[in-house]
């Protein structure tokens, strides 16, 4: 056989062991993500310490799979294989530009083979995203005095407003702990350590007190969104625990962290998206109804007892989360797969791919074809559900998992008559992500007051984020036009929906 043969051989032989090797590790990244898709949908019910780390050890592993995803530990080919094509991605344009040329060696000039003369023919330009560090700054603020040569009046411009009094941070220092702590997820402590490895010694309590300030200067916003949320047709709330530290004691006891979120844009609706939160010290249900006694509308929550006192009078009605409904049905599918608890999952996703069908559209739309198509399906699958309980043992855990929705049927069907509501309560659990991955960096509230500041924090940096807005560049402007004293007749001007970030001048810029 010729070398050009077994050459031919070799490199057909590397390309079936590359595409293997391809193949196994697409499979594996698959199979890690459908892993961590099941784990996370579990910890939305009864979530552990144990199932908390498996997550973070399956993102770990994933994360390096992706990230190794262009490499190949099988051994290359001998020759340079077709170039591939990929995306070209450019780079967002509010990002400041630094360019630096790359001359010839001979230089602009001289040609480095004949001497002659060299032109301008074009040029190759590339662009890469860097990082520089948080770049700290002193700004020096002068105020010169001057006198009159006629009366001697002195004449001198008033001190700028500060953060803090006699203190030395700045609106914008404070909007960055702040930011840092509670939507980056940074203890005061690391913050205090990042600041003194770059030469800048500041005490954790001095952050703390920087944080208590702006969450000050914050209340006016947070009253506000709090007022404008209570005026919205649906209400979306759910509650975590969050640990609180008892004084003298050295010990946490759990407290709650509430949320309430308003978001209709689903509905095709243009009222402010906004979400506040609420810390109190237990889970009792007086919070929550005392936080909603002025509130008329749907209130789309789980099945907690203390929700029932606002549905008495009707005042406020109930819609149930199919959410919560499906994740029981799923736990004993994990646990037992059979028929029965696969075709009640594939008759509720149907009832989400129709909701995927009017998602954007006004009202009036989603409630006809939800009449048209959805209710056909509710009222199919009810008649499975009672089938099903005449045939188990009241006691089992499926017959509980089953009679968890027929007692919230009503509830679980209100969405079918009412083009507003949401199939689920997905609004509200997405708003409590942000406090249970914070809670694992900051372990637990130190004291009633702090849970207070973080409610008040979380409901502005949510709200923002939800509105498209910076959050870090919200705070600092608002801030400080509050502490300047903003008239309160115009609050709506500064509030996340209607904010608008100032446009600096090139001189400013600098």
């Amino acid at each position: 056989m010729s070398d050009i043969a077994v050459s031919s051989l070799d490199k057909d032989a590397l390309i079936a062991q590359l595409q293997a090797a391809l193949a196994a590790r697409d499979t594996l990244i698959e199979t890690l993500r459908v892993q961590l898709a099941q784990l996370r949908r579990q910890t939305f019910g009864q979530s552990s310490e144990r199932l908390s780390l498996q997550i973070e050890q399956l993102e770990l592993s994933l994360e390096e799979l992706e990230g190794e995803a262009e490499l190949s530990h099988v051994p290359v080919l001998p020759s340079d294989p077709a170039p591939r094509s990929t995306p070209v991605r450019s780079l967002p344009d509010h990002l400041p530009r630094e360019e630096r040329r790359i001359e010839p060696e001979c230089g602009p000039c001289t040609c480095p083979d004949c001497g002659g003369d060299l032109r301008p023919l074009g040029q190759d330009s590339d662009e890469m995203l860097d990082a520089l560090p948080v770049q700290w700054r002193v700004i020096r603020t002068v105020r010169p005095k001057y006198s009159c040569r006629s009366c001697e009046k002195i004449v001198q411009a008033p001190a700028a407003v500060k953060a803090i009094t006699r203190g030395k941070a700045t609106f914008a220092t404070l909007a960055h702990v702040v930011v840092s702590k509670f939507d980056h997820h940074l203890p005061l402590y690391r913050q205090a350590e990042m600041m003194a490895a770059q030469g800048i010694d500041i005490d954790r309590s001095t952050l703390a007190g920087w944080a208590g300030q702006a969450s000050r200067l914050l209340d006016p916003i947070v009253t506000r969104i709090r007022e404008e949320g209570l005026k919205a047709a649906k209400i979306h709330s759910d509650d975590t625990p969050v640990p609180m530290l008892v004084p003298g004691k050295g010990k946490t006891a759990q407290a709650r962290l509430w949320v309430y979120a308003v978001d209709d844009r689903a509905s095709g609706t243009t009222t402010p998206a906004l979400i506040w939160y609420k810390f109190t010290p237990d889970r009792s249900g007086i919070h929550p109804q005392s936080e909603l006694k002025d509130f008329k509308g749907l209130l789309q929550a789980d099945g907690y007892a203390g929700y029932e006192k606002l549905y008495t009078s009707n005042r406020i009605r109930e819609v149930a989360c199919w959410a919560h409904f499906r994740r029981k049905i799923f736990e004993q599918h994990q646990t037992s797969s059979t028929p029965l608890t696969t075709d009640l999952l594939e008759r509720i996703a149907g009832l989400y791919r129709i909701e995927e069908d009017v998602r954007g559209q006004p009202p009036d739309v989603r409630r006809q074809h939800r009449q048209e198509h959805s209710k056909p399906q509710v009222e199919a699958l009810r008649s499975v559900i009672d089938d099903t309980l005449r045939r188990l043992s009241p006691k089992s855990a499926m017959a509980k998992a089953l009679i968890y929705g027929r007692k919230r049927w009503h509830a679980l069907t209100l969405f079918l008559d009412e083009g507003i509501a949401e199939i689920d309560n997905n609004i509200a659990e997405r708003a409590m992500r942000t406090v249970a991955i914070g809670r694992k960096n900051w372990l637990f509230a130190g004291s009633k007051a702090g849970g207070e500041r973080a409610a008040a924090i979380y409901s502005v940096i949510e709200t923002c984020k939800l509105n498209g807005i910076e959050p870090q560049a919200y705070i600092a402007d608002v801030i400080e036009k509050i502490a300047a004293d903003w008239p309160a007749s115009r609050w709506d001007e500064l509030m996340p929906w209607s904010w608008q970030p100032e446009q600096k001048t090139s001189s400013q810029a600098a």
